[in-house]
């Protein structure tokens, strides 16, 4: 199977993908599960195929943790089963979500190690493309000590695979996420070279296997950018059905729906997720809360937000205060737990309540993931400039200077770029604030530069407060509507559907009378609304 195309035309096979919305999904845990359909033959007992071929379905849907243990139980029953322990490595190598605890990639190196012990064994029979498999996965595990470097490392390994088993589905799958985790892993690269190549590969093979998960899962992740979005639409829709007891592919639609400004969509799929979530944290960890459902909730709370459901995002964050215990204390959880007060009180102009954000009551290691802290301190940062509270504004901003130093130089994604935004927009609001606006425009258009020149990471539906909206906020501000509303409209071409922008566009078209865009943006707020007007819409002059 040759999988390089020679343009992009080809993604056009997407729409093989049959669309199942989610009016027809049920979305109850169903009976049987289903977690997709896949084949991966191995060497192993013949009678623990359909056991090891569930692991690999869950795995490709990232249900991590569920995927190791269903990989340790075929090795128990199979202790020559090589490709178990590869299954278990693969488990802890969380591929775009970033590097892995030391804990779990202790416990995935001891399951490469073992692997490779298997293979080399002279009892062990194994096929070659297993052989390659296991040493794909080795490569990643002994590369060094950063995680980009072995990200690149197991890339190369795979690419090699591949090029070995042309016609090998799976390995071909598992080359394209490669690709992706790479992507991931580096500086932006705004011709998505990896992921346009990844696009191409499962695009061959979705026609021969339409409801395998990884299939629709990586070509939403492939397309999950602004400008290629649209592509991934029929593979959101279908990958819920695909994979539906799997909370992560009840989820992972509303990326792209975010991404299109498809807000009902969003909502409905993150509802599903966060039910299908609460089960599994039930039979798994009783009395927790799960990391993916609290994943979902930060999409959710986007999603109410930008379509006025303000009553709905409220009960979302006073969930999260009441959060005790977490099945796992991961950076997905912390992200979450910051996000989502922090959403709804800078998405409401509530600056006093974002100036008083504190960290929920749930234990967590804030220390060891400084980015998802940040959102705090850019929060307070921010609600605290514009509420007049000085000196919290200073001691916030600081923070975030702190932060951002100490992340500088880190490999993988970049997230000392993303707190730098944060850190100038702060700095801008604190220096308008003093009434250095001169200083307050050259700082936030910075911001906003600086962010159109990253990607976003996929633990977030957006950015907290997009810097080129809040440049049209400090635009309106100082009295420059016609430039206001060139910056809103600029934001909206990345960050579609924004109620804000909308609400920034219309009060800026109308003062530069500019009457019919002030006509359309005023439209565009009432049904994305649903025709009523939230009590904050009102606060800023809008009425029916």
């Amino acid at each position: 199977m040759r999988h390089p195309l020679t343009t992009l035309a080809a993604v056009a096979l997407v729409a093989a993908i049959p669309c199942r919305s989610f009016a027809d999904h049920d979305h109850a845990h169903p009976v049987p599960e289903q977690f997709g359909s896949i084949h991966f033959p191995t060497s192993c007992k013949s009678e623990l195929s359909p056991a090891f071929e569930r692991a690999v379905a869950m795995l490709h849907s990232f249900a991590y943790p569920e995927a190791a243990k269903a990989f340790a139980d075929v090795a128990a029953q199979d202790p020559s089963c090589a490709m178990a322990q590869w299954g278990i490595a693969e488990s802890y190598f969380h591929q775009i979500w970033g590097p892995p605890t030391p804990e779990e990639f202790a416990a995935g190196k001891a399951a490469s190690d073992k692997a490779a012990a298997l293979a080399a064994a002279k009892t062990t029979k194994l096929t070659s493309r297993e052989r390659d498999l296991i040493a794909a996965i080795n490569a990643y595990y002994q590369a060094g000590d950063v995680h980009a470097t072995r990200v690149a490392a197991y890339e190369k390994a795979m690419a090699g695979v591949a090029a070995r088993n042309p016609d090998d589905h799976e390995v071909q799958i598992f080359y394209a996420l490669s690709m992706l985790a790479v992507a991931y892993n580096s500086p932006p690269d705004k011709t998505y070279a990896r992921q346009k190549k990844a696009a191409e590969i499962l695009n061959q093979l979705l026609p021969l296997e339409p409801d395998h998960p990884g299939i629709a899962h990586y070509m939403i992740h492939s397309f999950d950018y602004p400008e290629l979005a649209e592509l991934a639409v029929p593979a959101a829709r279908a990958y819920a059905k695909i994979a539906p007891s799997a909370p992560h592919a009840l989820h992972m639609p509303s990326h792209i729906f975010t991404r299109l400004g498809m807000w009902q969509e969003s909502i409905e799929s993150n509802l599903a997720a966060a039910a299908v979530s609460r089960e599994w944290a039930a039979r798994r960890h009783p009395g927790s809360v799960a990391y993916e459902g609290l994943h979902a909730m930060d999409y959710l709370e986007y999603a109410y937000l930008q379509t006025g459901q303000d009553a709905k995002a409220r009960a979302l964050v006073d969930s999260v205060a009441a959060v005790k215990s977490l099945d796992a204390a991961v950076f997905q959880a912390g992200f979450a737990l910051a996000a989502i007060p922090a959403r709804y009180a800078l998405e409401r102009r509530d600056w006093k309540a974002a100036a008083a954000i504190t960290p929920p009551p749930v234990s967590y290691p804030w220390e060891k993931y400084p980015w998802n802290a940040a959102i705090i301190h850019f929060a307070r940062a921010v609600g605290a400039a514009r509420s007049g509270d000085l000196a919290t504004a200073r001691q916030a901003t600081a923070m975030l200077d702190s932060i951002q130093s100490g992340l500088r130089g880190q490999k993988g994604f970049d997230w000392a770029t993303q707190v730098e935004i944060q850190h100038r927009a702060a700095q801008a609001w604190l220096a308008y604030a003093e009434k250095k606006n001169d200083e307050a425009l050259t700082l936030m258009r910075s911001a906003a530069d600086l962010e159109d020149s990253t990607d976003k990471h996929p633990v977030t539906p957006g950015s907290v407060l997009p810097a080129r909206e809040q440049l049209g906020d400090l635009l309106l501000g100082l009295g420059k509507a016609d430039a206001a509303l060139s910056e809103y409209e600029s934001s909206l071409k990345t960050a579609r559907g924004r109620l804000n922008s909308y609400l920034g566009a219309w009060q800026a078209a109308s003062r530069a009378k500019q009457g019919d865009k002030a006509k359309d943006y005023k439209e565009r707020l009432l049904a994305q609304c649903a025709g009523s007007v939230p009590d904050r819409l009102v606060a800023a002059g809008l009425s029916k």
